[in-house]
């Protein structure tokens, strides 16, 4: 997914409807559709539960964003920062591709970012954020995004889109992309040296039907293309990517 649309509408709902609950809770389930790992040919699809909890706009935990706070607040913009975790990736995941590349672990992920609405009568979000992982690729991955409530949006159904540009520092790089010498001759790849710079351009699409005052469906999708050393990659069977999540939820 691209990283708004873990967020997405958040900043729009604190600018149209100022008195909003005190507390926001959705409770559900989903079903995701995604590939392997990034550069995988081959997808799988797994399900997993729908967690977002808000109080007011100063705190939130969600599977998506982590658990973070708005440092910085208004109607037109939130600063703040979270802690969540990165998947990593396995050999066990595409055991004929991956193979003698080793694991990727799971690792905490410190993000800070940045949501800008442009105006009321225009609202285009802009959002900026840095993420650090703590530990496996130990690295640096950042985004810049945009996004807008589609024509046909209402009270009932709800839909954005927009697109969004990510760029790594080399450490990043280099550990999902890159092939060192000894990776070289367990696995059968080329030597290959990743560089810091663009990781992928991607767009999303998000659409949320209220079927009841509580009972919500959301559907998201985003496409990405990797770019630069990762879509150069010998380990990447393909550099256009997407990926579909459809939940049932209990807007409380």
């Amino acid at each position: 997914m691209q990283e708004w649309q873990y967020s997405g509408g958040i900043i729009l709902a604190k600018l149209f409807e100022p008195h909003l609950p005190q507390w926001r809770v959705v409770l559900g389930a989903a079903v995701q559709t995604a590939p392997l790992y990034d550069g995988a040919g081959r997808y799988r699809s797994q399900a997993g539960p729908v967690i977002n909890i808000r109080y007011s706009d100063l705190a939130f935990a969600s599977l998506g964003e982590g658990i973070g706070v708005n440092v910085l607040r208004g109607d037109h913009f939130r600063v703040g920062f979270s802690v969540g975790y990165d998947l990593g990736r396995r050999v066990s995941d595409d055991s004929v591709h991956l193979h003698g590349l080793g694991d990727i672990d799971r690792a905490p992920v410190v993000r800070l970012f940045g949501d800008f609405v442009l105006s009321k009568r225009f609202p285009l979000v802009v959002r900026t954020d840095v993420r650090r992982i703590l530990g496996a690729s130990n690295g640096l991955v950042g985004d810049v995004e945009g996004y807008l409530p589609l024509p046909g949006s209402s009270k009932k159904l709800v839909m954005f889109a927009g697109p969004s540009i990510t760029f790594a520092d080399r450490r990043y790089q280099q550990s999902l992309f890159g092939v060192t010498p000894g990776q070289a001759l367990a696995s059968g790849y080329p030597v290959y040296v990743a560089h810091a710079g663009e990781n992928a351009l991607g767009f999303g699409f998000s659409a949320t039907r209220f079927v009841s005052s509580h009972w919500l469906v959301n559907v998201d999708a985003a496409v990405n293309r990797l770019l630069g050393s990762a879509g150069e990659t010998p380990i990447a069977r393909t550099t256009l990517q997407g990926v579909v999540a459809v939940s049932f939820a209990y807007d409380w």
